[in-house]
């Protein structure tokens, strides 16, 4: 999976900061947030095939791109919520 285009990192990282209205700690800037949004948007682009291949072979085979995406997000999502 390619990565995001340019325009679609920016509405993630404009949806990030319409829903993270608590101030970022530490000597972190928009910009930063930024590079941060394309960082991790490379990574998934990166490990895509590694997750994919972690996946029991019903989920894999029967679950679309996304869904995979929707459930790697709310395990990631619930991961950190609740410290795990």
């Amino acid at each position: 999976m390619a990565v995001m285009q340019n325009a679609d990192r920016i509405a993630c990282w404009e949806q990030w900061m319409r829903d993270n209205k608590a101030a970022i700690t530490g000597a972190m800037d928009r910009n930063d947030l930024k590079a941060a949004i394309d960082a991790a948007d490379q990574w998934a682009s990166d490990n895509a095939s590694s997750f994919n291949s972690a996946l029991p072979t019903p989920a894999r085979t029967v679950l679309s791109t996304a869904q995979k995406a929707a459930l790697l997000s709310i395990v990631l999502f619930r991961r950190y919520i609740v410290g795990a």
